[in-house]
């Protein structure tokens, strides 16, 4: 079952918590599918949150950010790794949830074959892991997630318990360092790094 447009246009650090258990699911080409269970996550609050892409403005990067919630927000780091992102907030906030790490459910043939190993707690575990082993790129930059295409989330319950920590690799956001704004399912040996 699909989630909701509503469940995107809450606050944005509540989505953060609540994509937690959710499946990602990625249908192949031949039909197939791809699936995982977010297991980490990041929230980026827009004007509030100088470590956030949208906190200056629009762009061509972030446009995806000020649109509808429930969308693929897709950026590349390092000139080599795509990072996937759920726009979110009310109508307006340019904000998006950073999906940091999956536990790997269905297609691990493909999974694996993409990423070049099969050690299971390492496929998805990590932004740019995730997105190698999903087949997830720049192709689906503004997708929407709700419309039951090749990318999209999928209703799951939710976990018993989740832990909140610093988000990662955001060294230059001033006060936004210190949010407790990174939030895991709590014990998940899938996490990207330990909180």
């Amino acid at each position: 079952m699909h989630l909701s447009r509503a469940f995107f246009e809450q606050d944005t650090v509540t989505v953060a918590k609540a994509l937690l258990g959710q499946h990602l699911v990625r249908r192949e080409p031949d039909g197939t599918l791809s699936q995982g269970r977010i297991v980490e996550t990041e929230a980026y609050c827009g004007y509030r949150d100088k470590a956030c892409h949208s906190y200056k403005g629009k762009s061509d990067r972030t446009k995806a950010m000020f649109g509808p919630s429930g969308h693929a927000y897709i950026y590349l780091i390092y000139g080599m790794y795509h990072c996937f992102n759920v726009t979110s907030g009310p109508p307006g906030e340019p904000e998006a949830v950073l999906i940091r790490a999956l536990e790997p459910l269905d297609g691990l043939p493909q999974m694996e074959s993409r990423r070049g190993m099969n050690k299971l707690r390492q496929l998805c575990s990590g932004p740019g892991k995730l997105c190698i082993a999903m087949d997830i790129h720049k192709a689906h930059y503004g997708t929407d997630l709700l419309a039951g295409g090749d990318l999209y989330l999928a209703a799951a319950p939710p976990p018993a318990e989740i832990t909140a920590s610093k988000r990662i690799n955001i060294g230059y956001a001033e006060e936004a360092v210190d949010f407790l704004w990174r939030f895991s399912v709590a014990g998940s040996s899938f996490v990207s790094v330990k909180p």
